[in-house]
């Protein structure tokens, strides 16, 4: 079996890829919950200063494997069940994976090549410092399945754009390219492209500037005032998708996807 993530130790930093290259590193419960084990490791490690998540030169990630989220419903209706959104999805792990990036003692860096889109974009935007490659860009494409922001990017992105900004990815779901990311601050450091992680490795040894529990104090500083509505967001969000999860919309915007045709909404 294919591991969700791979991780490997790059001096003080531990970086855990995202191994779902064939879908363009969309994430499913397993790639959730790798993660999340690897956010534990790191934060449990004295020795390590930063946890860089990334994908690979092609997408930091294309969002959920609505293909792996569409065969668990599948499989459940052909037993006889009906399906359930909280077991058949992945978003109770991404939500636990979101409040562990924030909670974590060590700053996690989103090192970004190509697509960070929806789920993607929840989770970098989750993330404490951004590196994005020249042809990054993020996106919230949730409205095409007929679903809303999710992961928390709602409050997430709106702390880091703004409302406005915020309500015309969520509406329009235009791309956001790194170099107008770069502009809003939402990225910590631009990289050529290609060389993502390798800038995020060289901003993980500047983490060294400071005790490792200052830096945990500094991050908790910020995410207390900027993020303090996390968990009652996330906590809406959850049920909210799960109603539209049983939409007509969501339904033909899966189906679409899946026939890889456009979308025909009322």
């Amino acid at each position: 079996m294919t591991e969700a993530i791979l991780t490997r130790r790059e001096g003080s930093a531990l970086i855990a890829q995202i191994n779902n290259s064939a879908r363009r590193n969309a994430i499913a419960k397993e790639h959730c919950e790798a993660l999340s084990a690897a956010l534990g490791d790191a934060s449990q490690d004295s020795s390590i200063r930063a946890l860089i998540i990334t994908g690979d030169e092609t997408a930091f990630c294309a969002g959920a494997d609505i293909v792996a989220a569409a065969q668990a419903a599948a499989a459940a209706q052909q037993s006889g069940e009906t399906p359930n959104p909280a077991e058949s999805t992945m978003l109770p792990q991404l939500n636990a994976l979101v409040t562990e990036i924030q909670a974590a003692e060590v700053p996690v860096i989103a090192a970004v090549e190509g697509a960070a889109a929806g789920a993607g974009a929840s989770l970098a935007f989750a993330c404490d410092l951004i590196v994005a490659g020249e042809q990054s860009y993020f996106t919230l494409p949730f409205g095409k399945i007929g679903l809303i922001p999710d992961g928390g990017v709602s409050l997430t992105a709106l702390a880091s754009v703004g409302r406005h900004r915020a309500l015309a990815l969520a509406l329009l779901q235009d791309k956001l390219g790194v170099a107008e990311a770069e502009a809003a601050g939402i990225v910590a450091k631009r990289a050529p492209q290609g060389q993502a992680l390798e800038t995020a490795l060289q901003l993980a040894q500047r983490l060294h500037i400071a005790p490792r529990d200052a830096l945990a104090k500094a991050k908790e500083a910020v995410n207390r005032t900027a993020l303090v509505q996390l968990d009652e967001q996330l906590a809406w969000e959850e049920p909210t998708q799960y109603a539209q999860m049983d939409s007509a919309g969501h339904r033909e915007g899966v189906m679409a996807f899946l026939e890889k045709r456009p979308a025909r909404f009322d």
